[in-house]
């Protein structure tokens, strides 16, 4: 299937209907689609990744309704405002309803450039579980007494439910939105989606853990240590895990830059 790109006009890349700063969001907002794809952490055409244009208009990206995660394309993204109305000429549209998360989001943190948002099976069984993401492994301690819950209140389709969502979600970067599925935030598209990566791990470690045999918890100081351990150094981190990923797709995805 061909992905929609934006209408172009003769002998003009897509590139070039984009300011330099909004086609590098674009790119690695593609990028990290592409990613998803590649780490099965895809629902069909289902969840979305969003990433907040720079400039004072508020705009963000998503991808367009109907294209595979592993189809998104930089000049596919289709650029909306905080409503999730389209304020771009594009032949693409987007699932409205599935935009009223991370409106809640983008409206309540400034710092919240990029939301990703999924469905993955280890996701959603741990949402289903009443304790939550256990402290059982070293993926899960990064990010212990950091992560925030929000009950399920059916499809994510009233608005009320924004600033419910909102509030839950408070300062933290990571939240299980019980009974759906995983949500993380961040201040780049690459530690947006670093976090969604260690969450996902530490999922799936959780549901094969306890396949069998009593589960062993670490002390909560030991816990709390390697939360803060992680904290101190987990920036610099992402910095050189970003271009690693992005090579790891450079070959099979190159496409995705167009």
């Amino acid at each position: 299937m061909q992905s929609p790109t934006a209408s172009e006009r003769p002998g003009m890349p897509a590139q070039q209907h984009y300011s330099p700063e909004e086609w590098k969001v674009r790119v690695a907002l593609a990028a990290c689609y592409r990613l998803a794809a590649y780490f099965k952490m895809t629902d069909l055409i289902y969840t979305h990744f969003t990433a907040r244009v720079p400039g004072p208009e508020h705009h963000f990206l998503i991808n367009p309704y109907g294209v595979m995660f592993h189809e998104v394309t930089a000049s596919s993204l289709v650029k909306i405002d905080l409503e999730g109305k389209v304020v771009e000429d594009s032949p693409a549209t987007i699932n409205e309803a599935g935009y009223f998360i991370h409106s809640a989001v983008h409206r309540a943190r400034e710092d919240a450039k990029c939301v990703l948002h999924t469905h993955t099976q280890a996701g959603v069984a741990v949402s289903a579980q009443k304790g939550g993401l256990l402290p059982i492994s070293q993926f899960a301690l990064f990010y212990h007494n950091r992560i925030a819950y929000h009950d399920y209140a059916g499809l994510a389709l009233d608005s009320s439910e924004c600033e419910t969502l909102a509030r839950d979600l408070g300062e933290k970067n990571i939240m299980i939105l019980r009974n759906h599925g995983l949500l993380t935030c961040g201040e780049t598209v690459a530690a947006a989606f670093s976090r969604m990566l260690n969450v996902d791990k530490a999922c799936r470690v959780q549901i094969s853990a306890q396949a069998g045999g009593e589960l062993n918890f670490p002390p909560e100081e030991v816990c709390e240590h390697t939360a803060r351990q992680f904290d101190r150094f987990s920036g610099r981190e992402v910095e050189i895990e970003w271009p690693a990923l992005l090579r790891l797709i450079a070959e099979q995805e190159a496409d995705y830059t167009r």
